[in-house]
């Protein structure tokens, strides 16, 4: 197989618009969209931006890292820091963590660490063995939202950068739709919005397949964690997945079509379920931002403290 571009032996066959690429023309192909998608994202003006790059070390979120340092490395109105959110999963966080400090260091950039364990009193693995009939992700995934914003505030940061390709970024739009969730389709990163005390999140991969996120790792010589979550079968995700998958196979560019769509109908969405104007509350609990009195993260904190107490 010949690189449409130039002829030379082709890396990747792109099936859903019927082209070829050769290792340079692969990565050109990223790169530009990246680019594409952080000038709609970032607005850079003529102050100083500072980006926080949220990095598991695994593929996604190091690829965003290396593209983002290696994109944005001539502007000097801009710096780039990173963290790593340490749920405290036994076998599997430590080596993602390893690789992300690696890839940090040879990057030049700050790297922070962030705990489940030093900021709620517990490790996820602690929490799974306390409350064994809810879902991992129902406490992981606020928990982790919230250590994201609070990292990114504590480092000044204009942007939280996620490593969120094409995959994750459809089935998150089909989940909210399936669950009738508006409001929470409203929400979706990319943000063009601020709000006090939330930090605005930005996808740079968001249309970048994940065989193109791995592929593009493996070209350029990042060293990634594979490893899965071991509470990743859990997940309600998995069966958007597969429907996606079935979808792209029978009708290549099912996948962007979808995130067309999401693009094209959250302007209007957005101005009757999210009001940029409305102040959010300080949880009473511990300070972060809620449009309640207490915020998810604290409740839940509660709700397994009374569990813990009764065993």
């Amino acid at each position: 197989m010949e690189c449409s571009i130039c002829g030379a032996t082709a890396v990747y066959e792109v099936k859903y618009n019927g082209s070829a690429l050769c290792k340079n023309h692969f990565i050109t192909y990223v790169e530009k969209r990246v680019k594409r998608e952080i000038r709609e994202q970032v607005d850079f003006g003529n102050k100083k931006t500072r980006i926080s790059v949220a990095i598991s070390g695994g593929k996604d979120s190091s690829a965003t890292l290396y593209l983002l340092h290696k994109i944005l490395s001539e502007r000097r109105n801009l710096e780039l820091t990173a963290f790593t959110v340490d749920e405290g999963i036994e076998g599997y966080r430590s080596t993602g963590l390893e690789k992300a400090r690696k890839l940090c260091e040879n990057l030049g950039i700050e790297h922070n660490v962030i705990s489940y364990k030093e900021n709620y009193g517990y490790s996820l693995d602690e929490i799974m063995k306390i409350d064994k009939k809810t879902i991992s992700c129902s406490h992981c995934g606020p928990m982790r939202r919230q250590l994201m914003n609070r990292i990114s505030e504590y480092t000044e940061s204009d942007y939280v950068a996620l490593g969120i390709n094409l995959d994750d970024y459809a089935q998150s739009i089909l989940m909210n739709v399936a669950k009738g969730d508006v409001a929470r389709y409203a929400r979706m990163a990319p943000h063009s919005y601020t709000r006090e005390g939330l930090v605005p999140r930005i996808l740079p991969l968001r249309k970048i397949p994940e065989k193109e996120v791995v592929l593009y790792a493996i070209l350029n010589g990042i060293d990634f964690d594979s490893s899965w979550c071991p509470y990743y079968s859990m997940a309600q995700r998995n069966s958007f997945r597969d429907i996606i998958e079935k979808l792209e196979k029978e009708t290549p560019g099912t996948k962007f079509a979808i995130v067309k769509f999401f693009d094209e109908t959250r302007k209007s969405i957005r101005e009757h379920y999210v009001n940029e104007n409305v102040k959010l509350n300080s949880c009473k609990i511990c300070g972060a931002p809620t449009p309640g009195e207490i915020c998810e993260v604290c409740s839940d904190l509660e709700h397994i403290r009374a569990i813990d107490n009764e065993t």
